[in-house]
């Protein structure tokens, strides 16, 4: 099987044979990496498309009615919105895995990448290499540096994963493992409101951090509309920042209702509930919960 590194030249190596297939037999796939399509930028390639058709064909892969896409998806969109019937296409044998990481690899070439998109998908990346979960992804990186700051000796396994991780992040995004571990994973705990501004690229990583630390979430939503609108610079943000009334003085049920609509959103997209023990365990929790506030 072919690991991820040597996906990125799948196309080089093997040559493309590009036919023509009717639109309406191409289907996206269940699993999409990307999550936000700039409709200014999907709005121009429309117009170029409408002028001058697709000039680089979409890549698919047959299934036994018709085409799954892999990578082009704007190009799609486009297609679609201009009303193309036919659109040229590349197809390649590919299973579930490898099309998956042939898509993710797709995404992070794109020279828009946000840094949500850019860091969800080398989790991912890592966590297909490795064969397992991206919870388990963070785990090996944790484990990695608490047993350097402990001068503690790794086991073989754990050498043989952080490895893998460092040569695909080298290749593919230009870390390294601890440099990616600190600057980057602390990105996916910011809250889904300040997550959404940055995969639309509407503000530096830098402001949406400072904001992040705002608890309320209709304070926080205010100060984004803020810092967008007014384009504010970092400083003139963590003053604001400051006047705040903090999370402290709230009202206790105000930050538990937070806190709970924070979980429920990361429960609702979240691989935790492939992990058995980790799905029963927040069964009984909620349970434990429900049975608390019944009580009251």
């Amino acid at each position: 099987m072919r690991g991820v590194t040597d996906l990125f030249s799948i196309e080089v190596e093997e040559g493309s044979s590009v036919s023509t297939v009717p639109i309406r037999k191409i289907v996206l796939p269940k699993r999409q990496p990307r999550r936000y399509f700039d409709p200014e930028k999907l709005a121009q390639l429309t117009q170029s498309v409408k002028e001058h058709g697709i000039l680089e064909p979409l890549l698919v892969r047959p299934l036994e009615d018709g085409y799954e896409l892999i990578a082009g998806e704007r190009r799609y969109r486009a297609a679609k919105e201009v009303g193309l019937k036919e659109v040229p296409v590349v197809v390649r044998e590919f299973n579930d895995r490898q099309a998956l990481q042939v898509a993710l690899i797709e995404n992070l070439q794109r020279d828009d990448l946000n840094p949500v998109d850019e860091t969800e998908g080398l989790l991912q990346l890592m966590a297909i290499d490795l064969d397992v979960t991206t919870d388990e992804v963070v785990a090996v990186l944790n484990r990695a540096a608490n047993a350097k700051k402990r001068g503690q000796d790794l086991t073989d396994n754990v050498i043989r994963q952080l490895e893998t991780i460092e040569s695909l992040l080298s290749t593919v995004g230009g870390f390294s493992a601890e440099s990616f571990r600190v600057n980057r994973l602390p990105l996916l705990n910011l809250p889904e409101d300040v997550l959404d501004v940055l995969r639309q690229g509407k503000l530096e990583f830098t402001k949406a951090r400072a904001i992040a630390r705002v608890k309320d979430e209709d304070q926080r939503r205010d100060l984004l509309e803020q810092a967008i609108g007014e384009n504010l610079p970092l400083s003139e943000i963590k003053a604001r920042v400051k006047e705040i009334k903090p999370e402290l003085e709230q009202p206790p049920e105000k930050i538990a209702a937070q806190r709970l609509s924070e979980i429920g959103k990361r429960l609702q997209k979240g691989e935790i509930w492939s992990d058995r023990k980790k799905r029963d365990r927040i069964t009984k929790l909620l349970d434990e919960l429900d049975r608390l506030t019944a009580e009251s």
